[in-house]
C-alpha cells in the first residue's frame, strides 16, 4: 500500500527546493526536475488546505444547525 505524503512533508519539501533554486548552483535539467516536483507538491499542498476547509465549513454547519 502506497503512503501519501503528509502536507507537512510536502512543504518540507517544497522548502528544500526553493533553498536548492536560491543557492542557484543547479543545472538546467536538475532544475527543470526540481520545478516539476514543486508544481506537484504545490498541487497536494492546495488539495489538502481545500479538503481540511470543506470539513471545517461541514462541521462548523453542522453546530449552527
Amino acid at each position: 500500500m502506497e503512503q501519501k505524503e503528509s502536507y507537512n512533508d510536502a512543504v518540507r519539501k517544497l522548502r528544500s527546493i526553493v533553498e536548492d533554486i536560491e543557492k542557484g548552483e543547479l543545472d538546467v535539467d536538475l532544475l527543470s526536475e526540481k520545478v516539476k516536483e514543486a508544481t506537484r507538491l504545490i498541487k497536494l499542498c492546495k488539495e489538502k488546505l481545500f479538503k481540511a476547509d470543506g470539513e471545517v465549513k461541514k462541521v462548523l454547519d453542522e453546530l449552527d444547525a
